[in-house]
């Protein structure tokens, strides 16, 4: 690890912290039904500039995921996929060129939850707003539909950073989403709530009626009014911690 990019924050505190958060993340989205054998993969910036991050080890199944097995990866280190704690190729070539590339990106939760992937395979996957939960997302969402495989090339996470731009979800076609955040709770809840939003639209198109599609300006307003609610993430994200601490206690070791 180089010098550079200091601790933020706490310092070590801080990223103690940051690994018990990331790796709640890992156990609930197994808990809810969204993790896939022993891949995808979650990954935190520890330091300001992002060039530093935790990731996940390559193919550990997310229900046995804790906060000490969580890798501490250097974005310039060009030695990090000849050592011997190597991540999963796509890992890296993703989120390796995410965090370098977008330090404003501080969370990237990617995985491949079934009403989003679903919803990421159709020919038009737009995430139209017929309700709250759909028009959270109403400008936040990114599509990128030039599916080409495993993304494993360093030229991929180029591309997906283009796609990402100025956007905090993406969802891939053919795919699954990706979900980026200032913090692992406000991450995992545009994750619960995006695998919502799908559900509904999906299950309301397969009604075979039309669809009561809200006008740009309700839709825009809705997803503004979403803002002062920003807390509600923290306090959710504290729940399910709460619930892991009783059931699964491992996860802050």
């Amino acid at each position: 690890m180089s010098g550079v990019d200091p601790w933020p924050l706490g310092g070590e505190h801080a990223e103690t912290a940051l690994r018990r958060d990331l790796a709640a993340a890992f156990r609930l989205c197994h808990r809810f039904g969204w993790s896939e054998s022993v891949g995808n993969h979650f990954s935190a910036a520890v330091s300001p500039h992002g060039q530093h991050f935790l990731l996940n080890p390559r193919w550990q199944h997310f229900a046995t995921i804790k906060a000490s097995d969580l890798l501490y990866l250097d974005a310039e280190d060009d030695g990090v996929m000849s050592g011997a704690c190597a991540p999963d190729p796509s890992a890296w070539a993703v989120h390796g060129t995410l965090h370098r590339a977008m330090p404003s990106a501080r969370v990237i939760l990617h995985c491949h939850p079934p009403y989003a992937t679903a919803l990421a395979c159709l020919q038009d996957p737009t995430l139209l707003p017929i309700d709250n939960n759909t028009a959270r997302f109403f400008g936040r969402v990114a599509y990128d539909l030039e599916f080409g495989g495993i993304s494993d090339t360093a030229e991929e996470g180029a591309h997906l950073v283009r796609a990402l731009h100025g956007h905090s979800v993406l969802l891939m076609g053919n795919h699954g989403v990706t979900v980026t955040g200032e913090t692992v709770a406000d991450a995992f809840e545009d994750l619960y709530f995006f695998e919502r939003a799908a559900q509904t639209l999906l299950i309301a198109l397969s009604s075979g009626k039309p669809l009561a599609v809200l006008s740009d300006a309700v839709a825009r307003n809705t997803a503004e009014g979403w803002h002062p609610y920003r807390g509600m993430a923290e306090r959710h994200f504290k729940y399910w911690k709460s619930v892991l601490d009783r059931e699964e206690p491992d996860w802050r070791d």
